[in-house]
């Protein structure tokens, strides 16, 4: 279920830099997604970025496989700026049982994420995620490119998942 994009609300001012996000978004071609830990796969993606007028975002991506269309990755959050400066800050929970804080720097249409904070259920599946960083940018033709790297606790920080979006709302 997407949250609704409230038309009658005006975005709240502090956001008006990340109004390029909102909408919903849509793989417009299957992306790809590699670990060494795991086999390749290509996968579809749906981000949902509304708002009900909060100097927030609330965001969720939901993930399925290119193929069989199974459900796979699942995150839902919130998005704030500080206000008078380009910090951003996604709160994200995954259902995985990964609860993340990550923050970083808004330049123009690109959004660079570094994790600060990462929390796991007790039962998670290892190895552990320990490092996450996201990068969201609006390339000129229009679309939305996501590109996420990750590190475990036997692997570095390397790129794990790519795809680009078009908006579809």
């Amino acid at each position: 279920m997407a949250c609704p994009v409230s038309h009658s609300v005006e975005l709240n001012p502090g956001l008006l830099p990340l109004d390029w996000l909102l909408g919903t978004w849509e793989s417009d071609e299957p992306g790809e997604g590699c670990f060494p830990t795991i086999k390749p796969f290509r996968y579809t993606e749906m981000l949902n970025f509304s708002h009900v007028g909060q100097p927030v975002i609330n965001f969720m991506f939901n993930a399925f496989h290119a193929d069989s269309k199974k459900p796979l990755h699942r995150e839902c959050g919130f998005i704030r700026m500080q206000p008078g400066t380009n910090r951003v800050a996604f709160i994200i929970a995954q259902n995985s049982g990964l609860v993340e804080i990550e923050e970083g720097e808004l330049t123009g249409q690109q959004l660079n994420l570094q994790s600060q904070s990462l929390a796991r259920i007790s039962f998670a599946r290892e190895p552990h995620v320990q490092q996450i960083s996201r990068v969201f940018q609006l390339r000129p033709d229009g679309r939305l490119e996501q590109t996420v790297s990750m590190a475990t606790d036997n692997q570095p920080l390397m790129q794990h998942l790519r795809t680009t979006y078009r908006r579809s709302t």
